[in-house]
């Protein structure tokens, strides 16, 4: 007779939603003190790395994790960690989700991935052409960083002028990012937002350069552990998308670790697909937290699963012409305990001391004399953290008009 399948034991979908606000580190009150490197450790612990990203419209996002998560924090101490001191760096740039900041343990986990890259596989397909097609250049570009570093691409004696090409980049900078991805360079600080690279070996400590390198199979696995870790329940395409692994990689790592007894198979109200529960992961009865979230916060970063766990469809419209655009250029979702309560246009206004709110939106079912006042008070933390004095409240949305009464209240 054919085994009968296990019987899962289910999650609720309220139960489900507090697990991963809890690992994520927004369900309690934040820091009341000074926030010093410890708090930083004890985030990265949590999300495991910071999205980078370019836009700036209210702070770059590898920024607001953090102030979602610690209120009001100096963001120096984020700077000295990615990009000060090699004996103060705590972080490292690569491609985790996307380009990341990640803590320096990590590094070692992800030295398959610099292998396959330097083979041209597990990267962008023009890039990898690119390396793969002019091996002397990237040669030459290596031996400049060597000789010359730190370095940022417009300063090699190769640079040739911009072609249009992938990205608009030049060939010198395809040719640092070829060799970025293969882990032969790393980040040696930013000016502005540009890259200036320099070899591993002058920036980060001998430490963790000196680790072994795991075997693909075991870091594979250890990634998928730390995807669950920051998730708490997730699906197995959830797990795969935090590292970005591929799925035969990610699949392969769900079923060990499933039978180490390190995830749990349960069944989740309203998922259609099995989900994993992180065995060490808190299950509180009730979160107390509020936050505005960036795009690429890893609890809102991968859409589907978003829409899945708190009913919100969401979907960032800065490339959408601004006559198409549903709620605005750069959209913050607000979590108010357990929920997607509302969502915010915001810019930072800098040249008129203002955080302008250009609409404000309320979900279906939020009481908006309850989420009025709590989105307030973010956003008046907000402007405190970015050192703007003034609130400006447009008139889009049907949650504005509340929301500049509760402003006027305060």
């Amino acid at each position: 007779m054919p085994s009968e399948s296990p019987i899962l034991d289910r999650i609720s979908a309220s139960e489900a939603r507090r697990i991963a606000v809890a690992a994520q580190g927004l369900a309690t009150a934040r820091p009341s003190g000074r926030v010093d490197r410890r708090h930083l450790a004890r985030v990265l612990a949590r999300t495991q790395l910071l999205q980078i990203d370019s836009v700036s419209v209210v702070a770059r996002a590898h920024y607001l994790p953090l102030f979602a998560r610690l209120g009001p924090y100096p963001t120096d101490l984020l700077d000295r960690a990615a990009w000060g001191a090699r004996r103060e760096r705590s972080l490292f740039e690569y491609w985790g989700h996307e380009a990341s900041l990640l803590p320096l343990e990590l590094q070692p986990l992800l030295r398959w991935r610099m292998a396959r890259a330097s083979r041209g596989e597990d990267m962008y397909g023009g890039l990898a052409r690119f390396g793969l097609e002019n091996k002397k250049l990237v040669q030459r570009a290596l031996d400049e960083v060597r000789a010359r570093g730190p370095i940022a691409a417009g300063e090699l004696e190769s640079a040739t002028k911009r072609t249009g090409g992938w990205w608009g980049w030049d060939e010198s900078k395809r040719a640092l990012e070829f060799l970025f991805w293969a882990g032969e360079i790393t980040t040696a600080t930013r000016r502005g937002f540009e890259r200036v690279y320099d070899l591993p070996e002058r920036v980060l400590p001998d430490s963790i350069l000196s680790l072994p390198t795991p075997r693909e199979e075991d870091a594979h696995r250890m990634l998928v552990q730390r995807a669950s870790q920051a998730f708490g329940v997730a699906t197995e395409r959830d797990l795969r998308d935090y590292f970005r692994l591929s799925p035969h990689d990610s699949k392969r790592a769900v079923a060990q670790l499933v039978e180490d007894g390190a995830l749990v198979p349960v069944t989740v109200e309203g998922w259609r697909d099995t989900a994993y529960l992180d065995p060490q992961a808190a299950r509180p009865r009730r979160v107390n937290g509020a936050a505005l979230l960036a795009p690429f916060d890893p609890l809102v970063w991968e859409r589907a699963r978003t829409e899945r766990m708190f009913g919100f469809r969401y979907r960032i419209e800065i490339y959408v012409p601004a006559h198409k655009r549903t709620h605005g250029y750069y959209v913050l979702p607000f979590l108010l305990r357990d929920r997607l309560v509302a969502r915010v246009d915001v810019k930072s206004d800098r040249a008129h001391d203002t955080l302008r709110v250009h609409g404000a939106w309320g979900e279906d079912g939020a009481d908006p004399d309850l989420v009025a006042p709590a989105l307030v008070a973010e956003l008046r933390a907000m402007a405190d953290w970015l050192g703007l004095e003034k609130i400006a409240i447009g008139s889009k949305g049907d949650l504005a008009p509340p929301l500049r009464r509760a402003a006027k209240s305060k």
